[in-house]
């Protein structure tokens, strides 16, 4: 028998798919990332509430597995079985352009990396870095027509390539931590250093860094609620993935092992998160941190160890993410092949070629991909700007997961024949909701309008597709929703013309 219990995955192999799901090229930029925006209490803070949100969104994808097992054609059914068709196709196209972006951060990040080395790429979008990340992409796309569906071995060096440099940098930085270092960045403030000697912190190599580090904090300053929220989308976008652990039911040897699997893999991967982010504030001041060049904990460790350190979480990270971009490709033009036979797409994009791969879907994700290289040649901070707006179009989907969760629980659907657990998913399916609606907040109206841009014109997929069905296109309610989405669009485009929003 082919689900034979020999086919199975245990519990560690089901914990390890969970793990290697989640952690990707996001985790490399902590430090920088964090050193910008916040100070040890406010990260404290933010994680948090990112750890206890999405724990609570895991267990909402658990349990719709469970009580919807025919759902099974992604993130985007349950908003379409919970709220109508075009929430369906929104929640497809926004998990689908955020996959995209999300592959541009993963060329940007490489581009940056190399150009620690060799100038000519810059922070990742200059043009000969979009040059060389343009022959990749189309390589890829070669790679991916031909059949490359499953790339074991690829796979395998990526997940090395990853967590090895990872805990090398963990333990690296538990040595070298300094508490004092620590306390200055612990409230992010500029009342905590505002008079504080800080000619000590020369005994730790620091030397001529200690006023400018001041000096930068003081003309700082922000309140702790501006602090936490300025990290929300990066704690997003460092979680997705999460959304993988409910495809692993089928595999499971035993059913309960899901829940097990979850909560143990997503632990592990936010204690990493924690000790990365909160070491580093024990190793360099937070002026420091945030100057440095993405991937920062390549900085990090090269202001420990010398350029080796520099070298080696660089090499780990170019491994990894390469190997990442081959799967989340793949996952990018499965959403557009599970979206249309479910007739929420148009139907090319469910056209196989004499491959088997979706052929049509791969290649409206790879112009998508490199339409947006193009334009991180048009922004200061390429990499910033992909990690932030892919969590903002990835946030819409997972906010309608949530609450389509809340809405089977506050109904009673599926709970007629079987009440086990109701008051618990119910808890968890508004906290999960919440959740995804306080990240949209937090990440600002900036990332929601840009989203806007590629929600508006991108309905006209929808309109064809309903059209090939013979159906009316919108309802009442989504005509209404469509205008307000069009409108935001228009806003988006007009505030970036004018200066308004910043790229």
């Amino acid at each position: 028998m082919a689900n034979s219990s020999a086919n199975k995955l245990s519990l560690p192999a089901l914990t390890s798919l969970v793990v290697g799901s989640m952690i990707g090229a996001g985790i490399f930029s902590l430090p920088a990332t964090f050193g910008r925006a916040t100070g040890g209490f406010g990260a404290i803070i933010a994680w948090c509430i990112a750890g206890g949100g999405m724990l609570m969104l895991a267990f909402v994808f658990q349990t719709l597995a469970q009580r919807k097992p025919n759902l099974d054609s992604g993130v985007f059914i349950y908003a379409k079985e919970g709220f109508g068709d075009y929430l369906g196709f929104a929640s497809a196209l926004g998990f689908w352009a955020g996959t995209c972006i999300g592959n541009v951060s993963y060329f940007v990040l490489i581009k940056s990396t190399l150009g620690a080395f060799f100038p000519i790429f810059g922070d990742g979008n200059t043009i000969p870095a979009v040059l060389v990340a343009s022959v990749i992409l189309w390589g890829f796309h070669i790679l991916v027509l031909r059949g490359v569906k499953e790339a074991a071995a690829i796979n395998t060096i990526a997940t090395f390539a990853k967590i090895i440099p990872i805990f090398i940098f963990v333990i690296v930085l538990i040595f070298a931590f300094k508490g004092d270092v620590f306390a200055l960045n612990f409230w992010g403030t500029p009342d905590v250093v505002k008079g504080a000697d800080l000619s000590h912190l020369n005994d730790y190599g620091y030397v001529g860094h200690a006023a400018a580090a001041m000096s930068t904090v003081v003309a700082e300053p922000e309140s702790l609620f501006s602090q936490v929220r300025s990290t929300m989308l990066v704690t997003v976008f460092v979680f997705l993935g999460i959304e993988g652990a409910s495809v692993y039911s089928r595999y499971a040897k035993e059913r309960s092992h899901v829940g097990i699997a979850t909560v143990l893999g997503f632990i592990g991967v936010l204690c990493l998160l924690v000790l990365i982010t909160m070491l580093s504030y024990g190793v360099m001041l937070r002026p420091d941190l945030a100057a440095l060049r993405q991937p920062s904990m390549a900085g990090v460790l090269e202001a420990i160890v010398g350029r080796w350190g520099a070298i080696f979480i660089s090499v780990g990270l170019i491994i990894s993410v390469l190997g990442a971009y081959l799967s989340w490709s793949l996952l990018a033009a499965e959403v557009l092949f599970s979206a249309a036979k479910s007739n929420s797409m148009p139907r090319i994009f469910a056209t196989e070629n004499s491959n088997a791969v979706p052929s049509a879907a791969v290649w409206l994700t790879n112009i998508f991909v490199q339409i947006f290289l193009v334009l991180t040649l048009f922004t200061d901070y390429a990499f910033q700007l992909a990690l932030e707006l892919t969590s903002s179009l990835t946030l819409i989907p997972y906010l309608l997961v949530g609450a389509y969760g809340l809405k089977l629980a506050w109904t009673g659907e599926t709970y007629e024949t079987n009440a086990k657990g109701h008051r618990k998913d119910l808890i968890f399916a508004l906290i999960a909701t919440f959740y995804a609606a306080l990240m949209l907040y937090a990440g600002g109206m900036k990332y929601l309008l840009l989203s806007a841009i590629i929600y508006g014109p991108g309905t006209i997929l929808f309109i064809m597709a309903k059209r090939e069905q013979h159906q009316k296109v919108f309802n009442g309610a989504e005509k209404i929703l469509f205008a307000i989405v069009i409108i935001a669009a228009a806003v988006a485009l007009y505030s970036i013309f004018t200066g308004i929003i910043t790229i």
